[in-house]
């Protein structure tokens, strides 16, 4: 008999649980993170930031060659500094996209071949050269070369003409870096036929790839990949080839980026095949494929990353209710005996489920385990999401069998769930806090003229992702609007989570009328598109019982998806648990008590470091409370401090994700806790009406301004500066926050993407040399974002000059500055 956990999520329905099986004794090796990659999931250098790139352990990437037409940005050694900086694996440059139109023009191999020898001269002579893998031919079984055609004359004639420029390119790659590693054939899909013929072409003629790669991009592929990666390793054995490293380097829909309960599905298949795997790109760069919102704020989708990278040593069997189906209950485990951890995540599917590990070491686990479990949601592609919250901390017996049942009720299909599970130890967890939450989807809702929309089903996976597939939109007349009926358990204040689409391309509003009462005004930022969703957070009060909750037409036009009412219980806040941070040095882990967040302690001595991951919904001060056994160094944004046992700090930091690394000469740490809103309180605040411009650098008026106007018109000169002077009531580093918009675009010519550009600003403090800072665009010329910058102030008065004189730099709203340690 299975030793059971208390139940996760709400009561049990009438169906019986599905079972997802995890063998602790059947390893598959280590564990890879090959999976975490993208397709210009980096568009310039600082976008997306490296605080939230590092924490991914991003094993390759791919990008277009320096200079190339393609696209306008995310060339390959432009990001290769940022990917590099944070960490990151190696880079694919996907040599055709030197080519400005889709489907690349087709001026014969002779056009190709000086194109051939810039790229591979540039990229080779790179200090990171050895780092890069050729992609001579993109999708060549649509583009150039049609290998796809049924008729077998005509393929051949085809295949011919393709193996003959496939020699010639990789022949001239050789020929200038000896040592380059190419890959291909990169169909668009899986041919068996093709690749047969392939791997006896490449190896007789001694121009085999050492990496094979093609694309996975339709639903099926989480029906059909297992057999396509069994049938392509069968070819290589009759063809006498030995294994070669496989990239699916594109794979997945839009349906399932940024939805963490799809892409648990697709990560698990391709980690236990032990394969290499980067999202496809259909929409806008430098988002990690549509898992940043805007430059450093994890969604939903970032979380189940964040915590694919945190699994550590050999992952091992898990059996799916139904494994290789579409849509459905999967998931990946690994067992790190040295750290003595075993993880499992899982998702994709509705309603209940009984996670069954069997054969849990005693050797590494004792008698008693305890059990974490937690959720990441989906936010939208655009919509923040807090740290994911824990709905379980408990302590279990295991069976004499070995084995651990972990019930999971009322799963979402969206969302994942990770369950950790360590040695018990003495003492009892912290109960996890759970605060009441509902949501209510928007079709099922009272609507006036407004009209229901299906997305991102299995029939249409390039369509968008939608909470129940459905949306509605055309909320575009006087009297649109949708009227939720919800109720409430008690009295209080409860947030508001609205997912939107804003189409308008600029700030759009609604109407909130609760039960009747004078409207509120809700604004909306910028979207890519109406159905590319986002997160609006607000807050209502109300008293316990049913309510009428009425969103109508303001000023343009938005749509709705779905909204969520969830108690607010305080400030928010999070304890990060120390034996899940990303370590440096020798730690070791001690469990022997399951106190507080009931992982642990990690025990740091000198020469080990733990960095934690701390989510901030906005730029500001919060208090992070280390719960050490002795006092530690915390360092951020530059700055280290000495923090005491338990005593609270007070410290800024930005919107997104924040790396705060933690040492000590010797300390037991359970967490690092953090709480707040994000206090203002003691910042600087400078309008950009006090600043000195010069050369051509102006005010402009606008209503979405924070004072009304903007500077304008900065840069593209020398002498085009905006001049802050900043009083600092004390030396030290500060967080300089920078609140700007553009909206650049270029069009490369056809709208298979979004082609949003970037824009830089030089940044010179004092008389410190000027950084140069990436600005990503905010979507219209009206959404005002923010950009954290570390600087470092004199006590008194400082210049802070923003320039760029080479290129326009964005138009700037206010600073403000706030010391790292308040």
């Amino acid at each position: 008999m299975a030793s059971t956990l208390p139940a996760a999520g709400p009561a049990a329905a009438a169906a019986d649980p599905q079972r997802l099986t995890v063998d602790l004794g059947a390893s598959e090796g280590r564990v890879m993170l090959g999976a975490n990659g993208s397709l210009y999931g980096l568009s310039d250098d600082g976008v997306p930031g490296d605080a939230v790139m590092e924490p991914l352990k991003i094993t390759s990437i791919s990008q277009k060659p320096e200079g190339g037409a393609q696209h306008p940005n995310g060339d390959a050694l432009t990001v290769s500094r940022s990917f590099f900086r944070a960490g990151g694996g190696e880079i694919n440059v996907m040599m055709q996209d030197i080519y400005a139109k889709w489907p690349y023009e087709d001026l014969g191999i002779d056009d190709y071949l000086p194109k051939v020898d810039k790229i591979v001269k540039e990229t080779s002579a790179d200090p990171n050269g050895d780092r890069f893998v050729y992609i001579p031919f993109n999708e060549p079984d649509q583009i150039w070369y049609k290998l796809d055609v049924q008729d077998q004359a005509q393929y051949e004639k085809n295949r011919d003409r393709f193996f003959k420029d496939w020699k010639t390119v990789y022949q001239r790659i050789r020929a200038i870096d000896p040592h380059a590693r190419i890959a291909g054939p990169n169909e668009a899909a899986y041919h068996s036929r093709l690749l047969k013929d392939f791997l006896a072409f490449t190896k007789r003629e001694n121009v085999l790839p050492q990496v094979m790669t093609w694309h996975e991009l339709g639903s099926g592929s989480l029906r059909d990949f297992q057999a396509h990666y069994d049938d392509y390793r069968r070819l290589e054995r009759e063809a006498g080839v030995a294994p070669l490293k496989i990239n699916i380097d594109e794979y997945a829909n839009r349906r399932d980026l940024s939805v963490p309960g799809q892409l648990v599905q697709w990560v698990s298949m391709f980690e236990r095949n032990k394969v290499y795997a980067n999202m496809a790109y259909w929409d806008a760069a430098g988002n990690l494929s549509g898992h940043v919102v805007r430059s450093n704020i994890p969604n939903g989708g970032w979380w189940l990353f964040r915590w694919y990278a945190g699994l550590t040593g050999n992952t091992v069997k898990v059996t799916a209710p139904q494994p290789n189906t579409v849509d459905t209950l999967q998931g990946l485990a690994s067992l790190d005996t040295s750290r003595r951890q075993a993880q499992v995540l899982l998702g994709g599917a509705d309603g209940d489920s009984d996670v069954v590990v069997k054969h849990v070491p005693r050797s590494v686990f004792g008698r008693t385990v305890t059990a974490t479990v937690a959720e990441a949601a989906w936010s939208g592609y655009e919509g923040q999401h807090a740290a994911p919250r824990v709905l379980v901390r408990t302590k279990v017996k295991v069976a004499d069998d070995g084995s651990v049942t972990v019930p999971l009720r009322g799963l979402h299909k969206m969302s994942a769930y990770r369950i950790v599970l360590i040695p018990g130890g003495s003492g009892t967890p912290s109960a996890a806090s759970v605060p009441w939450s509902a949501s209510y989807e928007a079709e099922d809702a009272a609507i006036t003229d407004g009209k229901v929309y299906t997305q991102g089903t299995v029939s249409n996976a390039n369509g968008y992702a939608a909470s129940g597939t459905k949306d509605v939109g055309s909320l575009n007349q006087p009297a649109s609007k949708v009227a939720f009926t919800v109720n409430v358990p008690k009295d209080g204040t409860y947030d508001l989570g609205i997912l939107y689409g804003n189409q308008s391309g600029g700030p759009a509003t609604q109407k909130l009328i609760v039960d009747g009462a004078d409207p509120v005004t809700v604004t909306y930022p910028s979207t890519e598109n109406w159905t590319y969703r986002a997160k609006k957070d607000v807050s209502v009060g109300l008293q316990a019982g049913t309510h009428q909750l009425v969103l109508s037409k303001g000023d343009a036009e938005v749509t709705l998806d779905r909204i969520d009412l969830t108690t607010r219980t305080g400030a928010a806040g999070a304890s990060y648990e120390a034996t899940l941070a990303d370590i440096s040095g020798r730690p070791s882990y001690d469990y022997s008590s399951s106190a507080g967040v009931g992982t642990g302690a990690l025990v740091l001595r000198t020469g080990d470091k733990a960095v934690f991951d701390v989510y901030a919904p906005r730029d500001g001060y919060y208090t992070v409370t280390p719960r050490t056994s002795a006092a530690v160094k915390l360092t951020l944004h530059g700055e280290s401090v000495t923090a005491a046992p338990g005593r609270p700090l007070r410290l800024y930091l930005v919107a997104g994700n924040n790396r705060v690394a933690m040492a000590s000469g010797h300390c037991a740490v359970r967490s690092l806790d953090v709480s707040g809103d994000g206090s203002a309180s003691g910042t600087l605040s400078y309008e950009g009406a006090s600043a000195t411009l010069a050369g051509g650098a102006k005010l402009v008026e606008s209503p979405h301004a924070s004072a009304g106007s903007y500077i304008g018109w900065l840069g593209n000169s020398p002498s085009s500066t905006a001049e802050f002077t900043v009083a600092a009531p004390r030396s030290g580093r500060y967080m300089l926050v920078v609140h700007y918009a553009h909206n650049d675009r270029r069009d490369n010519g056809h709208a298979y993407n979004t082609d949003i550009m970037s824009r830089t600003a030089d940044i010179e403090v004092g008389s410190a040399t000027p950084r140069k800072v990436t600005f990503k665009n905010t979507w219209s010329w009206d959404d005002y974002w923010t950009v954290g910058v570390p600087v470092d102030l004199a006590k008194g008065a400082n210049k802070v000059t923003f320039g760029n004189a080479a290129a326009w730099a964005p138009n700037i709203d206010r600073i403000e500055l706030g010391r790292v340690v308040g």
